[in-house]
Parts: structure tokens; C-alpha cells; sequence
């Protein structure tokens, strides 16, 4: 399993798989730069908006993570993330003229809808950013829009900010549109039947297991209860005990 986005592409890369293999280089520099842009301005704020904003992370963050980790983890790890977010925004936001909560907060809500208005110039009316063929760059803009444009948060401060930026919206929906072909349901009807399926089959097993706690407790209370027995106390013979302590005198 390959995990983060760096990661990713260099497994990829290695796989000969290049999204950027086109591309000039002012491009790649570019691309470079923008990725540094969304990490140090827009980061901070997502991390917020799901994990440190507590309606938004008891509302949505906290049950949707902890529906997809196993107990006892799913009662133990969300609060950790959360409370890894809040400390990673503070050790690098929080510092002067920047002291309390609150003040950070408005200034990294500052910084993310400056990057997300950045990001709605450089696009324009291009269907990506570096022509008609997606790249490194707009896979990082989507990983980080399209959650924000999606997720359905009781607090919508950035989301509110990204949808009237309609290009960005538009970047997204396309995404969507041809690379994550979603029926009405929310879910392509291959991963619903796929759902179905694991959901039959887990119904059934605690249905089966169920039926055989049932007939175990049947056949506890039907079976006969018999008084516990005593062991018998075994004594050594006056021989056998002088033979006894013979021998732990021995060496």
C-alpha cells in the first residue's frame, strides 16, 4: 500500500506513468511553486475546517473516520488526528504577532481564500491548468478542493469563499465527471452492489452466530447440574515420608 501524495507519484513515475512527461520547464517549475503555495497557505485551513472546527469535526469528521476504523481504534484515533491538526497549526501559524486561537484562525481563513483566489486567476477558463490534459498540479488542487466543495459542513466559511469562485467549481465537477463516475445515489453501481453484497453476507453471519449463542444457551440450561466433586487428598505412608525427606536432604 502506497499512501501520500509524494509517495504516490513516485511509485508512479517509477511505473512510467508521468502526468508532467509534457510539460515545459516553466511548467514544472510552476507546478513546483503551487504545490508549495497550497501546503503553507490552504493546508492550515482544511485542517481546521474538517479536524479543529468542532461542529464540523463532531458533525462529519469524527463519525465518517470512525465508521471506516475498527473498534477499539475508531474511538481512540479521530481525537488524535484532531488533536495533531490543531498542534501542527499552531507550531506553524501560531507565532507572533499571532498568540491566541482565534487570531490564527482568521488569519489562515485569510491566506486559503487568497491561494483559493490565486488558484481561480491562474485557471481562468481552461479546462486544466496546464492546457487540455491533467497533470501533477491538478491532481494536489483537486485532493484539496474537492473535499472542501463536496462535504457538506455545518460551518462553510471556506466552502462558501470556493463556490463563488465558479472555474474552480467547474475543475471540480469535470474531475468528477470523468475520472469518478458517480450514479445518483452517491455511489457507482458497481460499489453499491459491491455494498450489498458485504452487507448480505455480514447480515448472515450475525444471524448464524447468533442462532448458535441461542442453542448454546439452550443446552447450558438443559443440561444437568451436577455437585461439584471434592479431589481426593492423597497421604504418604510413614515409610514414604521418611524416604521423603531423605531425598531433599540428599544433594
Amino acid at each position: 500500500i502506497v499512501s501520500q501524495p509524494a509517495k504516490i507519484l513516485n511509485f508512479l513515475r517509477k511505473q512510467k506513468y508521468n502526468a508532467d512527461y509534457e510539460l515545459s520547464a516553466k511548467q514544472g517549475a510552476d507546478t513546483l511553486a503551487y504545490i508549495a503555495l497550497l501546503e503553507e497557505k490552504l493546508l492550515p485551513a482544511v485542517l481546521h475546517t474538517f479536524w479543529v472546527e468542532s461542529d464540523n469535526y463532531f458533525t462529519v469528521t469524527k463519525p465518517w473516520f470512525a465508521s471506516q476504523i475498527p473498534f477499539p481504534l475508531s474511538l481512540i484515533l479521530p481525537g488524535r488526528m484532531s488533536r495533531g491538526a490543531l498542534n501542527r497549526i499552531l507550531l506553524t501559524r501560531g507565532q507572533p504577532p499571532l498568540y491566541h486561537l482565534r487570531e490564527v484562525e482568521a488569519q489562515i481563513y485569510r491566506d486559503a481564500k487568497e491561494c483559493l483566489n490565486l488558484l481561480s486567476n491562474r485557471l481562468g477558463t481552461s479546462q486544466f491548468f496546464f492546457g487540455n490534459t491533467p497533470s501533477t498540479l491538478d491532481a494536489y488542487v483537486f485532493g484539496f478542493l474537492a473535499p472542501l466543495y463536496k462535504v457538506r459542513f455545518p460551518k462553510i466559511q471556506l466552502q462558501e469563499h470556493l463556490k463563488q469562485l465558479s472555474n474552480l467549481c467547474r475543475f471540480c465537477d469535470d474531475i468528477l465527471s470523468s475520472y469518478f463516475r458517480i450514479s445518483l445515489g452517491g455511489i457507482s453501481p458497481a460499489g453499491q452492489d459491491m455494498v450489498d453484497a458485504n452487507l448480505q453476507k455480514l447480515t448472515q453471519l450475525v444471524n448464524k452466530e447468533s442462532n448458535l449463542i441461542e442453542k448454546m444457551d439452550d443446552n447450558l440450561r438443559q443440561s444437568p447440574q451436577l455437585p461439584p466433586r471434592k479431589l481426593p487428598t492423597l497421604k504418604l505412608t510413614p515409610a514414604e515420608e521418611e524416604n521423603n525427606s531423605f531425598q531433599r536432604l540428599s544433594p
